[in-house]
């Protein structure tokens, strides 16, 4: 239990009502109930109000809510997250080298770190305070783990990669696989050794079954902040930026270079030896094949701005009428040509 001021101190916000009312979890608006906050960040929703149990809800500011205990903030959306995580987000325990785990003797690992039962770390790991190995886990020699991180079961860092602090790795992602290169002989291909490493910066999460492919050669960064979804690939030595969003089933081919706060929708690409500028948003599906300079919005492929991909999809259902309109012009007009050579 906190009260409605010590949320507020906590968000940055303002009390309009009780400032003592005792608050004891986060839910929706359509569940919630007496001792609860919700939050609405979207003003359809603000019609639900009037039905709302919550005891407080966090509202942006000029929203008119009487008779009710609120928590204005100009962003409620962030706030519901940074309330939830104070209030329900699950805290870590500290329980040690747990027994059923492989550590090598030349590890270096804190003594506030957490390994699972089923984790193998390799010769020479490094693992910060704080940090938490899940079952299954698998750390490969000469690896870097910062500080407060948290690796799911049968996540996978192979040998040489560098994890920063409070980075997450989801189940099964995979970071610093063999890049996909390999050299044509003949009517075969001879695979080229991939020597170098990935690096996930500060507060990058990587999502299940993602995989990152360490570099050819040099390094695969992923930069501050950066958050992928499940199911996404990174080619060998990509570049993605600081606080970017890369959505499911994405996939960045090999030596492209993505700027900082892009967005990728689900299942878009990008292919290889390219450069993406910074605040770039690329919609579902859509293809980058070619350089992309900031400060756009597109979707489709080949890439276009999105207004006037909107438009082109609301043309797509109607090709199959217009090209029998078409047609009949085409044979109109045959006529006309025929009777102007008879005159």
């Amino acid at each position: 239990m906190t009260t409605l001021q010590q949320l507020a101190d906590l968000v940055g916000g303002k009390v309009q009502g009780d400032p003592d009312l005792e608050i004891r979890r986060v839910t929706s608006i359509d569940v919630a109930a007496k001792g609860d906050i919700t939050f609405v960040a979207n003003r359809k929703y603000f019609a639900k109000l009037k039905d709302c149990q919550a005891s407080a809800v966090i509202l942006p500011p000029g929203v008119d809510a009487p008779g009710r205990d609120l928590l204005i903030c100009p962003n409620p959306y962030l706030a519901f997250a940074k309330i939830l995580t104070f209030l329900q987000a699950p805290q870590l325990p500290v329980r040690g080298v747990l027994p059923g785990t492989w550590v090598a003797e030349t590890a270096d690992v804190a003594d506030s770190v957490t390994i699972h039962p089923g984790c193998v770390v390799g010769e020479n790991v490094c693992i910060g305070a704080g940090t938490t190995l899940y079952p299954g886990v698998v750390v490969y020699d000469n690896a870097v783990i910062g500080e407060n991180c948290v690796l799911h079961a049968n996540a996978v860092v192979r040998e040489g990669c560098q994890l920063g602090n409070r980075v997450i790795l989801q189940p099964a992602a995979v970071i610093g696989s063999d890049g996909f290169g390999f050299a044509p002989d003949g009517s075969s291909y001879y695979k080229i050794p991939q020597v170098g490493i990935v690096v996930l910066e500060n507060d990058v999460e990587i999502g299940a079954c993602s995989c990152i492919d360490r570099a050819a050669l040099g390094v695969t960064r992923v930069g501050r902040g950066t958050k992928l979804d499940n199911l996404v690939q990174i080619g060998h030595n990509v570049e993605l930026g600081e606080d970017c969003i890369i959505v499911s089933q994405t996939g960045i081919a090999g030596s492209s270079k993505v700027g900082d706060h892009c967005t990728f929708g689900g299942q878009s690409a990008v292919a290889g030896h390219l450069q993406i500028g910074n605040n770039v948003m690329i919609g579902a599906r859509g293809g980058a094949t070619n350089n992309v300079a900031s400060d756009q919005l597109l979707s489709g492929v080949p890439l276009m701005p999105h207004k006037e991909w909107l438009k082109a999809t609301m043309t797509l259902p109607k090709l199959p009428e217009m090209r029998k309109e078409m047609a009949h012009m085409k044979k109109r007009l045959e006529k006309l040509e025929a009777l102007l050579k008879e005159d």
